[in-house]
């Protein structure tokens, strides 16, 4: 899947309150990307990966998912289009603490009103370590575990793309390591695209891409 932004921008607020969190921000992501975006806190970095995700739209511009610009879908329309196309996975790990880890997983696809594909369940549970978590509540479970939760219930639906937002931000270094490494395994096994957000330097390194926004504008650090 082919994503396009161009000339995004989101405006808040008007004269004396007016502020440019995106300022015409255009890029291009190939399948199979994986892109890292930095910078500093209140750079654009969240904004940014909220109007290439769908989940806000901008002030002015276009996103183009395979040459459809998404932004003139409806609210409906959109939100359907995120579950079966997009994976999120956010530093808070959003998991429903009545839910066990199984449960949590497979509710983006019930929410889609379809059923879960057992054999795909079992295949992400054994890749992400948490084959033996999956009865547990989120309790239950250590930070890193409850992140590879996450990370399954955003690959559930077999979306084209995953966009994480400071994955490893409530992880200690070790767990955070793991969890990024699995990140990319998922990535080159599963032929996924990846954008993360991230204020790791390491973490940014590991993209192929490397990104940098400051004060909504977005510049690319280098490509390898």
């Amino acid at each position: 899947m082919k994503i396009e932004a161009k000339e995004l921008s989101k405006i808040y607020g008007e004269g004396e309150n007016r502020v440019v969190a995106l300022n015409r921000v255009s890029l291009k992501i190939a399948p199979g990307d994986f892109i890292s975006i930095t910078g500093p806190s209140g750079s654009g970095k969240s904004t940014l990966l909220h109007l290439l995700s769908g989940l806000d739209r901008p002030t002015s511009g276009h996103l183009t998912y395979d040459g459809k610009d998404i932004y003139s879908l409806t609210d409906k329309e959109l939100s359907a289009f995120r579950r079966q196309r997009i994976g999120f996975i956010f530093q808070q790990f959003n998991l429903l603490p009545v839910l066990t880890a199984r449960e949590n997983i497979v509710m983006p696809v019930l929410l889609d009103k379809k059923q879960p594909d057992e054999a795909y369940l079992g295949q992400l549970s054994q890749m992400l370590g948490i084959h033996d978590r999956l009865t547990h509540l989120p309790h239950e479970l250590s930070g890193g575990q409850q992140q590879r939760v996450a990370i399954a219930r955003a690959l559930i639906a077999k979306p084209d793309i995953i966009f994480a937002d400071e994955p490893t931000g409530n992880l200690d270094s070790k767990s955070g390591g793991e969890v990024m490494e699995m990140l990319k395994a998922v990535r080159e096994t599963m032929g996924k695209t990846l954008v993360v957000i991230t204020h790791d330097n390491r973490i940014a390194a590991m993209a192929d891409r490397q990104l940098f926004i400051v004060d909504g504008i977005l510049s690319e650090v280098a490509a390898r």
